[in-house]
């Protein structure tokens, strides 16, 4: 009876206990109300690419994000996901492949930049359905920089040339930003001190059409609840009514 009982005691787990894990584990959580079931996933600090970084430099691993977008994706409770981003950049094709992995789910999907949404951040803040930033938020467009070695040829400007287009392509697609301002301010001098770029603010970056929103969380949340009813009237059967 004491074994039986102490059985029980090691399956049963508290879901308190279990959500507080998945936050410090993967840093998402899952949110249920009667609106339905959100996930939220934090995108933070700098983005971890093909090499470990020091373990006092706070990161989100790709290798974390990719596959749990895919089992948000195919997931029958979850309804939606909120992307809460507050990264300073990092490696540019795992940002861009999380990137290209958020704008391909069917389900809901809202951003919301709080802090900044630096870099490689930029693409990540577009690549949801809607986007929203915080009026405090900052967002830094520069071209593409490479660390380590560098050879001095023209194959290696054309290859800088060419993963700037591909960052260039995807933020025009999933935004309103024009190709012409993007590029602009991707290459403008004087702003920054010791680099090429611009720096932009909350409403700023919804002027020029990269962001679609100014607000905060409770606006990021009715609007992706909203996107969720309006996906279940869409799936719902039409013959529903005739039949009752």
């Amino acid at each position: 009876m004491q074994e039986e009982t102490r059985q029980t005691s090691q399956t049963d787990s508290d879901p308190g206990t279990d959500r507080q894990q998945q936050i410090v584990d993967m840093g998402s959580s899952v949110i249920h109300t009667q609106r339905g079931t959100i996930h939220t996933l934090t995108i933070i600090g700098q983005i971890e690419g093909h090499q470990i970084l020091q373990p006092s430099v706070k990161t989100t691993k790709y290798e974390h994000v990719m596959p749990l977008l895919a089992a948000i994706e195919e997931s029958d409770e979850i309804d939606g996901l909120l992307v809460l981003l507050n990264t300073v950049g990092g490696d540019i094709e795992a940002g861009l492949g999380i990137a290209e992995l958020i704008a391909s789910m069917r389900k809901p999907t809202v951003s919301l930049v709080l802090g900044g949404g630096h870099s490689i951040g930029v693409p990540l803040a577009v690549s949801a359905k809607r986007s929203f930033i915080a009026p405090s938020a900052a967002m830094t467009i520069h071209p593409v920089r490479l660390n380590g070695l560098v050879i001095g040829v023209s194959q290696t400007f054309n290859y800088f040339e060419r993963i700037q287009e591909r960052i260039i392509q995807f933020v025009i697609r999933n935004s309103s930003v024009k190709r012409e301002d993007f590029t602009k301010m991707m290459l403008q001098t004087g702003e920054l001190a010791a680099d090429i770029g611009s720096v932009i603010y909350g409403e700023e970056a919804v002027r020029i059409g990269l962001i679609d929103e100014i607000g905060g969380l409770s606006q990021a949340l009715n609007c992706l609840h909203e996107m969720i009813e309006q996906q279940r009237d869409s799936c719902s059967d039409p013959f529903d009514t005739e039949r009752g």
